[in-house]
């Protein structure tokens, strides 16, 4: 039992695809996609301690001015991709719009406003607003759960 052979016409054809795949396919550079992750993740991050530092200069504390600047951070997200602009920075800018608190309210809002169209705002909005972020919310409160249980349990047990 030996290999089989390839037809010429065959081998043409899979080099012809081969040549294809790479014509098509796009390439990247890591150290241009890190160095644009880098920055639009650092804009990011400068917005949200501009917005923390206004709201320690307008009298909140420190955990206050943290959540200000969270729901700050949010509002913008998703009021920029209900403008469609955020999925141009999140292209742009790849894990460093997508990983930060910006990138879960837009993952959030994104279906939510895909589907409000064809589907209407209460299924549209409501149906789809917990496509992505639903199993997060779900495992969170679940895994919350387990560990107060089991925090209680240690305490009447007098192990805390």
């Amino acid at each position: 039992m030996g290999k089989e052979q390839i037809s010429p016409e065959k081998a043409k054809q899979q080099k012809e695809y081969n040549d294809y795949v790479k014509q098509v396919t796009p390439t990247y550079n890591l150290w241009v996609n890190m160095g644009k992750a880098f920055l639009v993740g650092g804009v990011i991050c400068v917005i949200g301690q501009i917005f923390t530092e206004i709201a320690t200069n307008m009298g909140a504390n420190k955990d206050d001015a943290g959540a200000y600047c969270t729901l700050a951070l949010v509002f913008l997200s998703v009021l920029l991709t209900g403008l469609n602009i955020y999925p141009t920075f999140a292209k742009f800018g790849g894990a460093g719009a997508l990983v930060p608190i910006t990138g879960f309210a837009n993952s959030v809002a994104a279906p939510a406003i895909e589907f409000r169209g064809s589907e209407g705002n209460v299924f549209g909005c409501g149906a789809k607003i917990f496509t992505i972020c639903g199993p997060v919310i779900l495992y969170g409160i679940f895994t919350s759960f387990v560990l107060g249980l089991g925090y209680y349990l240690l305490g009447c047990w007098g192990f805390l």
